[in-house]
């Protein structure tokens, strides 16, 4: 099987159910967005490869699930308006993502100041997916009502943990997070 097809060589491409749409129609920028989240996590994953610590599996495997649903997601956000979704999120999807935050979240220190995005180049790299991960969000809001808001839901939480996994993985890779320098007077 060809990898190309040349059906998008003019600047369309098809949603699911086969819909041409221009290559900057918005369900393809959120949906886009999203597989852009989905490669970032995948390099923030790489990056932990040869590191040893204990709770390294654990984070694989919640990330796993995540790339699947970002899968899924994206593919819901391609389904044009009126069509079956074929999978969808549930309320569950959230509330697993919301435990691990809890759990994660309470081996952390308080946070008393903005950290600067960086350390451990895991850490630094699930930053930008987090910032990733917003940016699919605002791409969804501006599709409107047709979203599922588990949808949003999803993604608004999955930038909460990556944001705490980046914390989490300096804290156990014993990296030390930068916090944000005021200015002087």
């Amino acid at each position: 099987m060809k990898i190309y097809t040349k059906t998008g060589d003019k600047g369309t491409t098809s949603l699911i159910y086969g819909q041409r749409v221009s290559k900057n129609d918005a369900r393809v920028e959120a949906y886009g967005t999203c597989d852009e989240t989905n490669s970032m996590i995948g390099l923030a994953l790489s990056h932990l490869r040869n590191e040893n610590f204990q709770e390294k599996e654990i984070i694989e495997n919640v990330y796993h699930k995540i790339q699947t649903n970002l899968f899924h997601v994206g593919a819901e956000l391609a389904t044009p308006k009126g069509k079956e979704v074929k999978w969808s999120l549930t309320s569950l999807d959230v509330e697993e993502m919301e435990k691990q935050i809890d759990e994660w979240n309470s081996s952390l220190s308080e946070l008393t100041n903005f950290i600067l995005p960086g350390g451990h180049p895991a850490a630094a790299a699930f930053h930008v997916a987090r910032t990733m991960a917003r940016r699919a969000e605002r791409c969804a809001v501006s599709l409107g009502e047709e979203v599922n808001p588990l949808v949003l839901a999803y993604l608004n939480r999955l930038s909460d943990l990556l944001f705490i996994t980046a914390r989490y993985v300096n804290n156990r890779l014993g990296t030390a997070e930068q916090t944000l320098h005021e200015k002087s007077k």
